[in-house]
């Protein structure tokens, strides 16, 4: 079934609007700009078999650097983001003990974290998917306790992996960091740079530690885990958060991710004119046309377009029944469905909308060009 909801009140918001309809045990959440190969069946396995209160999808970090970050421009594919998520791990790598979002790279720990887990692995090279596995009656404990929480990214998966983690502080004699509303005054001397040396005792595993019930007593049982499911580096997992982003996934569909689409997305041969070449990692959708001496690189081209002679498409995306006139010249540009551009347009850097009508002879550059709502 399909549930609408406020768009303002973020994914965990989401979830508890629909909180009535989840009866399930344990629950998928997915994004719905992830586009990847990761099974969410071995993400489902990981988490039942571990019997996890929430588990993590997380996967290489594109080259072009987080696609978390939404940023728009990604031309510099070796230029590294300023900011970065920082991800603890257990020296399996089946846990997950610390995480922090969009964070500098050098940034400090709480020594309690090091002391209740033993050892940790710090990472700076994963992004999460944005695919969770959920039990899902903490989940939705924790949806109706904290009503302010919006994001399950920035609010509930923090949540759960701070709180897993209190009674091995308290049976560690460490004073914990004290809470001032939503900010956190911690103690300068009980905190550790990220990047110095993680010189600790190891302990078999964090989670068979004894824990203190709400008496003080010590106990066997085991606090809640939340686990890790680490896709493998030759993995395609990339948010579609950006422009950029958009025209890379686009690219990448008709290359090393051509797997990714299903058998009938690339029609029958489109009907070429003289001298038009195509060039490798583009893609032409079925019924559409091109006109004498065309170029065409590392582009797509969607269904049924009608592009008429002396047109240069690279870098770009060109949607469905799209109209191009001749002489055009498109760069680096997204061209919605059903957009005419008429002769001799130049286009660099832009992003036209549905419909939209460029008069002949215009030339734009880092432009959005729509049609006005009436």
């Amino acid at each position: 079934m399909i549930a609408a909801v406020p768009e303002d009140i973020g994914t965990a918001g989401a979830l508890r609007a629909i909180s009535h309809y989840l009866t399930a045990k344990d629950i998928l959440a997915v994004s719905g700009d992830l586009v990847s190969d990761v099974s969410p069946g071995a993400v489902a396995a990981t988490h039942r078999r571990h019997d996890a209160v929430v588990t993590a999808t997380l996967c290489s970090v594109p080259i072009s650097g987080s696609s978390e970050l939404g940023s728009s421009g990604g031309k510099d594919k070796t230029k590294k983001p300023g900011r970065y998520n920082i991800i603890g791990l257990d020296p399996r790598k089946q846990f997950l003990v610390h995480i922090a979002t969009e964070v500098e790279k050098d940034t400090r720990l709480q020594k309690h974290l090091l002391h209740a887990v033993g050892q940790m692995e710090i990472r700076s090279d994963l992004m999460d998917a944005h695919m969770y596995a959920f039990k899902r009656s903490v989940l939705q404990e924790v949806l109706d306790r904290k009503d302010t929480f919006q994001s399950l990214k920035q609010d509930v998966v923090p949540y759960l992996v701070q709180s897993q983690l209190k009674s091995q502080a308290v049976l560690s004699g460490i004073p914990q960091a004290e809470e001032d509303g939503n900010k956190k005054v911690s103690f300068p001397n009980n905190q550790v740079m990220v990047s110095q040396i993680l010189a600790n005792a190891s302990t078999p595993s964090f989670h068979e530690l004894y824990s203190m019930d709400p008496d003080g007593f010590a106990q066997t049982r085991k606090t809640h885990k939340c686990c890790a499911y680490i896709a493998s580096s030759s993995s395609y997992c990339v948010r579609l958060n950006s422009i950029q982003a958009f025209m890379d996934i686009n690219r990448d569909v008709t290359g090393e991710a051509d797997h990714l689409l299903s058998d009938n997305v690339i029609g029958p041969s489109p009907k070429l004119g003289t001298k038009t070449t195509v060039g490798p990692h583009c893609m032409l959708g079925e019924g559409s046309e091109m006109g004498d001496k065309c170029q065409v690189k590392r582009s797509v081209i969607g269904r049924h377009c009608r592009i008429g002679s002396h047109v240069k498409v690279v870098n770009s995306v060109v949607m469905n029944h799209v109209t191009i006139g001749d002489g055009c010249i498109i760069q680096g540009s997204v061209i919605c469905s059903n957009v005419q551009l008429q002769e001799r347009v130049v286009l660099k850097d832009c992003q036209v909308g549905a419909g939209f009508v460029v008069t002949a002879g215009s030339e734009y550059k880092g432009e959005s060009l729509a049609r006005k709502e009436k």
